[in-house]
């Protein structure tokens, strides 16, 4: 199975500062399962699981992606990344 690896910088320094606008900006994603242990996030979704953690000043989301999700991993990605830039209170990277 596909790894898919997000890394977004942020200024927040912990997951509590992250937790309500990273829940936020998942509940959009109705087919996202989500439950959080500790500060990691994890998520899970049709044919694909992963976590989301704070480390050394970005927000990392890691999934494993089988069928069907490994057949649409290009907008995966793009709504992870979406995602974790609203939560982190990041600008996008350019061409991202």
């Amino acid at each position: 199975m596909p790894e898919l690896l997000v890394e977004v910088p942020t200024a927040r320094r912990s997951m509590a500062e992250i937790r309500p606008a990273l829940d936020a900006a998942l509940e959009r994603l109705t087919w996202v399962a989500r439950r959080w242990e500790d500060d990691v996030l994890h998520i899970r979704g049709p044919g694909a699981r992963g976590t989301v953690e704070l480390a050394e000043g970005k927000l990392v989301a890691r999934a494993r992606l089988g069928p069907p999700a490994s057949f649409v991993r290009a907008t995966i990605e793009e709504m992870m990344r979406s995602g974790l830039v609203e939560a982190a209170g990041a600008a996008p990277a350019a061409g991202a």
